[in-house]
């Protein structure tokens, strides 16, 4: 367990904060610890959450050992301040224990598509400033990928319900079970009177192995499964295949879920995993086991059929390639796929005028203007699958690219 009074009292308060300069949202980290020794967690609450409004979120999921903790000075000779467990503790309080005031509204409709962060981010901060907004979220609970794509072991659900409280306090309006696209078009929220509309829908649609066998009945996609997991029957042994943090999740889910044997398998080795350590870590304490340098051929009604791999170099770049003759049979009850993911394109099949790149993400410019008048976008959904830090500070960003554009047309409708 970490002590956080003992965390703050180790940090150095660097007047050129390295942790600080590392952090996507450029987090004020020695000005929150301050405070937080002051003894004044209503203050540091507040820097927070107004910095980042899914602080109490970041604090769990992002990648601490690349950003704030992994550059700490003090890092260097002793164990690194972990400001991520202060942060949690800072911002789990102040949802808690501070009511949000409903600002005067200024009568402008926006619509949110899509309640992951990007979304939540978005909502939080039009809200702020007085705009009307309504989250249309196509699940009975709001959250994206934070509800139905990192297990509650890992994030617990009821620091989403007070988001979601504090999202009401603001007077924000969420309709669940409500798909955008097919029925309820972008022409549609405009004719209704709302003056712009933010997508965040992320990334649902899992990517094939594009290998024989992939549709059999024992053959899963790790994005799904994590959905809804109590409802799948994979049996004793498991493999899942990819090294990312969607895989990392869906082992232990697996393992928590009876799997007895769990095993990762990876085309290359640990270093070149894309899950933090942390992650990996984890799941290797829990029982999950690596297959490192095996790729998958086909699945067979009895398992998996993996071939050795062995890295390359080729013109100055590392590659990987199947060791030839090397295939064999390594039997499993079930496999979760989870090599990424892409964007649904409901929104985009039902309403022309939005476009998409040659990966299916919706086009946008810098500032999260998509090629349909009014329409923003930004998230996984432009950017393809990234961090929840990442989908915030994008969406703070895109919600001020938001408020110009309304200002704007307000102000050409009274003119």
């Amino acid at each position: 367990m970490i002590n956080n009074l003992q965390e703050a009292e180790n940090c150095m308060l660097c007047k050129k904060a390295r942790c600080q300069k590392n952090c996507p949202i450029n987090t004020p980290i020695p000005q929150v610890i301050q405070l937080y020794k002051n003894g004044e967690i209503e203050k540091a609450g507040e820097i927070l959450f107004n910095n980042n409004p899914l602080s109490v979120i970041c604090a769990i999921v992002c990648p601490h050992e690349k950003q704030c903790r992994g550059n700490c000075i003090r890092g260097i000779k002793k164990e690194p301040v972990h400001f991520h467990s202060i942060e949690q503790e800072i911002s789990t309080e102040y949802l808690k224990n501070t009511q949000f005031i409903k600002p005067e509204s200024n009568g402008i409709k926006v619509a949110v598509i899509g309640s992951g962060p990007a979304g939540l981010t978005v909502a939080f901060e039009l809200a702020k400033k007085g705009y009307d907004v309504t989250i249309f979220e196509k699940n009975e609970k709001i959250g994206g990928v934070l509800t139905y794509g990192i297990p509650d072991f890992r994030l617990s659900r009821e620091l989403i319900d007070l988001l979601v409280s504090r999202l009401l306090d603001l007077g924000v309006k969420i309709k669940i079970n409500s798909i955008v696209g097919p029925v309820i078009t972008l022409n549609k929220l405009f004719k209704d009177g709302y003056k712009s509309i933010f997508i965040g829908t992320g990334v649902w649609n899992p990517k094939r192995l594009d290998i024989k066998g992939e549709t059999f009945g024992h053959s899963h996609y790790a994005i799904d499964y994590l959905k809804s997991p109590k409802y799948y029957s994979l049996g004793k042994k498991v493999v899942v295949i990819g090294a990312g943090n969607v895989a990392m999740d869906a082992a232990r889910t697996a393992k928590r879920n009876g799997a007895e044997e769990v095993y990762v398998a990876y085309r290359r080795d640990f270093e070149d995993m894309t899950a933090t350590k942390h992650e990996i870590s984890e799941a290797i304490e829990e029982g999950v086991l690596f297959k490192t340098f095996e790729a998958p051929v086909e699945i067979v009604d009895d398992g998996i059929i993996l071939a050795r791999t062995e890295k390359k170099e080729v013109d100055g770049k590392s590659t990987v390639g199947m060791i030839p003759d090397s295939e064999y049979l390594f039997e499993c009850d079930s496999i979760l796929i989870a090599v990424s993911q892409a964007p649904k394109n409901t929104i985009v099949v039902n309403n022309k005028g939005v476009d998409t790149t040659k990966r299916g993400h919706i086009e946008t410019d810098e500032k999260g203007h998509t090629t349909k008048e009014g329409v923003f976008a930004c998230g996984d959904v432009v950017l393809g699958a990234s961090t929840v830090i990442q989908a915030v500070n994008s969406a703070k960003i895109v919600s001020e690219s938001m408020d110009e554009y309304l200002q704007e047309i307000t102000e050409e409708e009274v003119i």
